[in-house]
C-alpha cells in the first residue's frame, strides 16, 4: 500500500510525484444494498461505519487521497430530503470519517458536487443563491480541516465558476481544484470547450484543474490533453465506462486492467492525480496505484501496455383482443420488404440545435444509393438533441422516404407515451423500434429525472394494443394504428440467458423484428440466431464500422453489450487512425456481413461519428438487384 508524507502540503506532494485518488462512493454503497432513493450524504450521520469501511477499502487499495462523502451535501440537494438544515453537520461528520480511515497517511479532499440547478437564463439573485450554497458547504469542509477542496462533476461552465468563486472566498491557504465533466466532443453541456473553461477557471484562481465522470477513460484522456499547458496540476477520475443493468444490478464494463493501461497514459501525459468515478472499485484503484508506482520508478522506460439500462417496469397488462391488427406485410413499404429481399437500415440521428441540413442530406444520399429505411434514435446516450419525431417527419415529407422511429421509456410517462405514439402515427410514422433507453446519468444532464413508467416490454404492449384499436385501459380508440414493431437485442449480452428470456417476452408483447447491437464475431451472432430460431423473428444484424483502434478499444471496454474480438482489435491497432483505419473498419464490417447475410433479413448500420458514406461502403455489392 503506497504511503504518502502528509506533512507535505498537498500541492508540494503533487509536485514530488504522481498521486492516487480513491474511487466511487455511490456505486459502492449501492453494491452494499443501499438503494438510490435515500440520501447518501446523510449516511455520514446514521451509518458512519459503512462510509468508513468504503473509505478504508480504498485506502488499503492504495489511495493516497480520500474524498469525503459530500458530493451532494449542499443545501439544494439536501433540501430534496428535508435535510437542508444539516449542511454543516453532515460535512463535518464526513471529514471526520474520512480522516479516521486515512490513518494519517492520505490526504483528505473535501468533495463539492453540483447543486443540480439549471443556470441558463437565471437571474443574478438565483445565481447568488447557488454561490451561497457552495460557500456554505466549503466553509464547513474548511472548518473540518480538509487538505484540498475538490469541486467535481461540473457540467455547466457557469456553475463551475460560481463554485470556484465561493470556495476561493473561504479556502484561505487550502488549495481548490475544479473538475469538469465533458461529453465526447470535449465540451460541457453549455457548449463551452474544456480548454476554454480551463483557462477561465485558472484565471479565477483555481489551484488545479481536472476531469471526472464523463463516459470512460478514453474521453477523459482526450479532454485531459486539452488542459495540459495551462500551468496547473491536472487530476482525472473517469467512470468505469457506461453502466449496464444485469439482474437488477448496475454493472460497469471497464475492467481494472483497462484502467491500468489508461492510468499509465494519464501519468505519462503529465496528470498528477488519478482516481476513479462511477463504477470504479478498490480493484480499479489497486491498478491505478500500480501504474503510479511504475511511473515513479520507470518513467524513462517504454510503456509495456502500449501495444443502451434502467429500472425495468413491466406492469402494463396484456391488451384485450380488440380488432385484428393490420398484417405485418401491409403496415409499411419497409415491412413489405422483410423476408422478400435483403433490407438495409442506416442510423441518422437528430442534430444538436435546429439545423436539419446534414441529417436530411445524409438521408437523401443513403436512400438514393439503395438504403431502404432511415432509423433515428430517441435521445441516444441521454444526450440533448432535437426530437427524433420532428426529424423523421421532415425526412419523410421532404424526401418521400420511410423512417424507423426509436421510442424509449426514459422520458415519458404512460400518458405521454400514449400521446407520442398516436401523434407519430397521425404524422405518417409506421415503423418503430422500441427500447428502454439510457438513464440520464449517462448523459450530459445527469440531474434530469428518469421516468420509466414503461420499459421496452411495456411500450411494446402499449403499441400492440393500439394496433388492435385499444388504449391501455381497453377502450376503443376509433381506428387502430398499423405500427411495425421492432425491438433491440444484444447477441453479446453479459447475461445471455436473461437476454433470450427478455426477447421471448418481447415477442409475446408484440415485437415483429429484431435489430441487434453491433456484432463483430460471426460465431456470436450464429449462436444467437440458433437460439432465437423458434421465435421466427426476422433479424437485422447491427454493424458499426470501426473508425480507429482507439474507437475499437472504447467500444470493447466501455460500452455494454459490445464485444470486439482481440484479432479484430489487433487489426485496428495495426491500421491506427485516419483513412487507413476507416478502410480497415469498413473491411471488417463487410466480412461480418458476408459471413451472416444468408441468415439474416438485413443489416442495421450505425456509421461512426456521422461518417454516413461509410455505410454505403459497407453495403456495396450486398444489395439485392
Amino acid at each position: 500500500m503506497p504511503s504518502v508524507d502528509t506533512s507535505l502540503p498537498f500541492l508540494q506532494a503533487l509536485q514530488a510525484g504522481p498521486l492516487v485518488a480513491d474511487g466511487a462512493m455511490g456505486t459502492q454503497l449501492y453494491e452494499r444494498g443501499v438503494v438510490f432513493n435515500i440520501n447518501y450524504e446523510e449516511l455520514n450521520l446514521s451509518r458512519p461505519e459503512l462510509i468508513y469501511r468504503i473509505h478504508e477499502a480504498y485506502f488499503r487499495a492504495g489511495a493516497q487521497v480520500i474524498e469525503t462523502n459530500t458530493f451532494g451535501a449542499n443545501r439544494f440537494r439536501l433540501h430534496r430530503h428535508g435535510l437542508e438544515g444539516k449542511v454543516r453537520e453532515i460535512n463535518l461528520a464526513a471529514v471526520q470519517i474520512a480522516r479516521k480511515s486515512a490513518h494519517g497517511a492520505a490526504y483528505i479532499a473535501g468533495a463539492i458536487g453540483p447543486t443540480g440547478q439549471p443556470l441558463l437564463g437565471v437571474s443574478a439573485e438565483e445565481r447568488e443563491q447557488v454561490r451561497d450554497a457552495f460557500r456554505e458547504q466549503a466553509e464547513a469542509l474548511v472548518e473540518a480541516g480538509v487538505d484540498v477542496l475538490l469541486i467535481e462533476t461540473m457540467h455547466q461552465s457557469l456553475e463551475a465558476e460560481l463554485a470556484l468563486r465561493a470556495a476561493r472566498s473561504v479556502a484561505g491557504t487550502i488549495p481548490v481544484f475544479v473538475q469538469v465533466s465533458p461529453n465526447e466532443r470535449c465540451e460541457l453541456v453549455d457548449g463551452v470547450s474544456v480548454a476554454t473553461v480551463g483557462q477561465r477557471l485558472r484565471d479565477l484562481g483555481a489551484d488545479g484543474l481536472g476531469l471526472n465522470c464523463s463516459v470512460g477513460p478514453q474521453i477523459v484522456l482526450d479532454a485531459a490533453e486539452k488542459l495540459m499547458g495551462l500551468g496547473l496540476p491536472i487530476s482525472v477520475m473517469p467512470n468505469a465506462g457506461l453502466p449496464h443493468k444485469v439482474d437488477d444490478r448496475l454493472i460497469y464494463v471497464s475492467t481494472p486492467d483497462y484502467f491500468l493501461r489508461f492510468a499509465r497514459r494519464f501519468y505519462k501525459l503529465g496528470v498528477r492525480l488519478v482516481g476513479g468515478c462511477c463504477g470504479t472499485t478498490p480493484e480499479h484503484i489497486k491498478k491505478i496505484a500500480a501504474a503510479a508506482r511504475m511511473e515513479a520508478s520507470t518513467s524513462s522506460q517504454p510503456d509495456p501496455t502500449e501495444e443502451h439500462p434502467a429500472v425495468e417496469v413491466d406492469w402494463l397488462p396484456p391488451p384485450p383482443k380488440g380488432v385484428n391488427p393490420t398484417p405485418k406485410g401491409e403496415k409499411s413499404k419497409f415491412a413489405a420488404k422483410l423476408g422478400k429481399r435483403f433490407v438495409v437500415s442506416v442510423e441518422v440521428n437528430p442534430p444538436i440545435g435546429l439545423d436539419l441540413t446534414r441529417p436530411v442530406e445524409a438521408a437523401r444520399m443513403l436512400t438514393s444509393a439503395g438504403v431502404d429505411v432511415i432509423n433515428i434514435a430517441d435521445g441516444a446516450r441521454a444526450q440533448a438533441r432535437m426530437s427524433n419525431l420532428a426529424l423523421a417527419v421532415q425526412m419523410q415529407q421532404q424526401l418521400g422516404i420511410e423512417t424507423i422511429l426509436h421510442v424509449c421509456g426514459r422520458d415519458r410517462n404512460l400518458l405521454a407515451q400514449l400521446a407520442h405514439l398516436l401523434g407519430a402515427h397521425s404524422l405518417g410514422i409506421r415503423n418503430l423500434v422500441i427500447i428502454t433507453g439510457d438513464p440520464p446519468r449517462m448523459g450530459e444532464f445527469p440531474d434530469a429525472t428518469a421516468v420509466y413508467d414503461l420499459d421496452s416490454v411495456g411500450i411494446l404492449r402499449l403499441a400492440s394494443g393500439l394496433n388492435r384499436g385499444l388504449d391501455p385501459g381497453g377502450r376503443a380508440i376509433g381506428h387502430p394504428t398499423s405500427f411495425l414493431l421492432a425491438t433491440g437485442a444484444e447477441p453479446a449480452a453479459m447475461n445471455y440467458d436473461r437476454e433470450l428470456r427478455r426477447l421471448r417476452i418481447k415477442k409475446s408483447a408484440g415485437a415483429e423484428l429484431v435489430m441487434t447491437q453491433p456484432v463483430y464475431d460471426p460465431a456470436v451472432l450464429n449462436r444467437f440466431l440458433d437460439d432465437i430460431a423458434p421465435l421466427d423473428l426476422p433479424v437485422l444484424v447491427g454493424l458499426l464500422p470501426l473508425a480507429s483502434h482507439r474507437n475499437a478499444e472504447f467500444l470493447h471496454n466501455e460500452v455494454p453489450g459490445m464485444q470486439i474480438p482481440e484479432p479484430i482489435r489487433e487489426r485496428m491497432r495495426k491500421a491506427g487512425s485516419g483513412p487507413d483505419a476507416r478502410r480497415e473498419g469498413v473491411a471488417i464490417a463487410r466480412e461480418m456481413l458476408a459471413a451472416v447475410k444468408h441468415r439474416v433479413a438485413g443489416a442495421y448500420i450505425m456509421p461512426p461519428l456521422e461518417r454516413y458514406e461509410l455505410a454505403l461502403e459497407v453495403i456495396d455489392g450486398f444489395l439485392d438487384p
